[in-house]
């Protein structure tokens, strides 16, 4: 098992990219604590990882709200004393808004970018007392190319969460705590973005820039976060790790 008694927080975990990280992670001998607002997706997540009989917990938590993140470390220190592995995967597409809406460019920055930073803050002060740990945060290919069909805010929220792990990982690398991001490309949420559905002709022209031809699987996404969070990578910090068919190799 590569996360073999390993304690991890997931965020966003109730569904889609999330619960199939928190799957894996499971699966590979984590415990997994898994993070989210939408209480019953995410207690049915918790319920079919210890149901296969695996490990794994529900803990409520905001990421925009920095009083429920100290809750969750309260939580955190009183039953594990550590914690071994962050994935900041909670997010906002920026398909689902009005594209030109300044108070969901606002929404976009405080749900995909400012919370990565209080997940950062949060472990790193666990992570720093025990001189080890791996948080990966959730990007997108957006951060790396320009993409037509999303808000601004998305594209300026992810390239946040890209500069400040590379940042990041360069401040706490002497804490042996590694710090890296995965940048999806189309996935199944991006495909259902409103003008996309509308237009096939569309679609079909963005599926033609990426070079294997298809939407991507969360549980690739999966497969890449579960790598770098493992030991496996353990020379590994503050790489940005595509998972785009390509997309961002042209």
């Amino acid at each position: 098992m590569r996360l073999k008694n390993k304690i991890s927080v997931i965020t966003g975990a109730a569904n889609g990219m999330g619960a199939a990280e928190a799957n894996l992670f499971a699966q590979q001998g984590s415990h997994v604590i898994i993070c989210d607002i939408l209480d019953d997706d995410g207690t049915n997540v918790t319920n079919q990882i210890n149901e296969s009989n695996y490990s794994a917990e529900y803990f409520h938590l905001d990421v925009s709200q920095e009083d429920q993140w100290q809750n969750l470390k309260q939580h955190i220190m009183d039953k594990f004393g550590r914690l071994d592995i962050l994935v900041n995967n909670a997010g906002l597409s920026g398909t689902s808004g009005d594209l030109t809406s300044t108070d969901y460019y606002d929404k976009l920055n405080e749900i995909n970018a400012k919370s990565v930073y209080l997940g950062m803050k949060t472990a790193i002060s666990i992570m720093k007392n025990q001189n080890s740990g791996s948080i990966v945060n959730i990007s997108s290919m957006a951060a790396l190319v320009g993409v037509d069909y999303v808000h601004l805010g998305y594209t300026g929220s992810k390239g946040a969460v890209r500069m400040m792990t590379k940042a990041a990982a360069v401040q706490y690398a002497d804490k042996s705590i590694r710090i890296n991001s995965v940048h999806p490309g189309m996935m199944p949420p991006m495909a259902t973005a409103k003008r996309l559905i509308n237009d096939p002709k569309f679609f079909d022209s963005v599926i033609k820039t990426v070079p294997m031809e298809r939407v991507g699987k969360v549980e690739e996404v999966a497969n890449a976060v579960l790598f770098l969070a493992s030991d496996e990578a353990s020379y590994i910090t503050g790489v940005e790790l595509p998972v785009d068919g390509g997309s961002t190799a042209k």
